[in-house]
């Protein structure tokens, strides 16, 4: 007797997850370009401290940038964190 049987689902043996097929796995992380993960947290911290320190001066919004994106183990570009900050620096204050 076989262990699952042929055309089952998984929900009729609890305590299996159902996987996702191979396909569906290779497709999905070649598709990503390289960094993509790194982009995403630098796009994060940009976004956090853009809510926090718009409208601060352009070095207080660098150190920010530059502090939390190691703190996400990213080591920040200088000339990309320098555009950033004077982009945020520029905005004006939240009340």
């Amino acid at each position: 007797m076989p262990i699952v049987n042929p055309g089952s689902r998984t929900a009729d043996y609890p305590g299996m997850n159902s996987l996702a097929s191979i396909s569906a796995l290779t497709t999905d992380a070649g598709a990503r370009p390289v960094g993509w993960q790194v982009q995403l947290r630098v796009d994060y911290v940009v976004n956090k401290v853009m809510q926090t320190h718009r409208g601060q001066s352009e070095d207080a919004v660098k150190q920010e940038i530059q502090d939390q994106l190691r703190v996400y183990g990213v080591v920040p570009n200088k000339r990309q964190v320098a555009q950033y900050a004077t982009a945020i620096s520029v905005l004006p204050p939240t009340n």
